[in-house]
């Protein structure tokens, strides 16, 4: 069968690529746990609190982008802010996973689909719709891209045993903020999609290349289900961020 006429779905099944991250990161005495966490605003106090130790960085034009490790009920556990988009998440987490790093549940926020979601409501993506491109270099292509079955398992768990409500469902992740249509919005929710953000489907598809397990935690941050978009302040939730950390903390380290 000739290939498709679109490149993205050209996918190559050889696993050897022209860089390959593990000829050019090394490996550090990085903990195996790890938190990729979207919220600067949560890192940077507790760094200012002295709790962080930088134990790497990964770097682009954009500067440093420190790997940190914090003892988390004496446990070690690694945190980085894994940026924006699913091509910059995913080349950091190639490169964390160099490091040494193998085991992560992120945290982070997103929009909701579903009108009676309210802010800081936690939701737990069973599976990914991949409307961006980046999945799509590490997996023959495909509607969806699930999380890893334990780390989906020891997510629920704490959320159980924590007794915080949440919501799972899928999630849409998409390149493109600025072009959330109102019908790509409803197409996306009669399939089942709770919410859309930006990087999942690449963390999951990375993920499952590579052989580690992953899973996310989101919470409902600006509201996209409407006539208008309503961002509902939702960035400047800093108690609901930091709880969201603590609860990805304890699932990663039940992995």
């Amino acid at each position: 069968m000739p290939p498709p006429d679109v490149p993205l779905l050209e996918f190559d099944i050889c696993r050897e690529a022209l860089i390959e991250p593990s000829e050019h990161v090394l490996p550090i005495d990085a903990p195996e746990h790890c938190v990729p966490c979207f919220f600067q605003d949560v890192l940077d106090g507790l760094r200012d609190e002295g709790r962080l130790r930088e134990i790497g960085a990964m770097g682009s034009e954009m500067g440093r982008h420190p790997l940190y490790e914090i003892d988390y009920e004496g446990r070690r556990l690694a945190l980085f802010q894994p940026g924006l988009t699913a091509p910059f998440g995913a080349a950091m987490l190639e490169e964390v996973i160099c490091m040494g790093c193998r085991k992560f549940v992120a945290c982070g926020g997103a929009g909701v689909l579903i009108p009676d979601v309210h802010v800081g409501h936690v939701i737990v993506p069973s599976a990914a719709v991949r409307d961006e491109g980046t999945s799509y270099h590490y997996l023959p292509p495909s509607r969806e891209v699930e999380p890893s079955p334990e780390a989906l398992e020891a997510i629920e768990a704490v959320l159980e045993e924590r007794d915080v409500d949440y919501l799972k469902g899928k999630t849409w992740t998409t390149d493109a903020i600025y072009r959330e249509t109102r019908d790509k919005v409803q197409r996306r929710r009669d399939e089942g999609c709770l919410a859309v953000e930006m990087e999942a489907a690449a963390f999951f598809a990375v993920a499952r290349f590579r052989g580690v397990p992953f899973g996310q935690i989101l919470y409902g941050g600006d509201d996209v289900s409407g006539e208008r978009w309503d961002n509902r302040d939702w960035q400047r939730k800093r108690p609901v961020r930091e709880d969201l950390l603590w609860l990805a903390a304890e699932a990663c380290l039940r992995l």
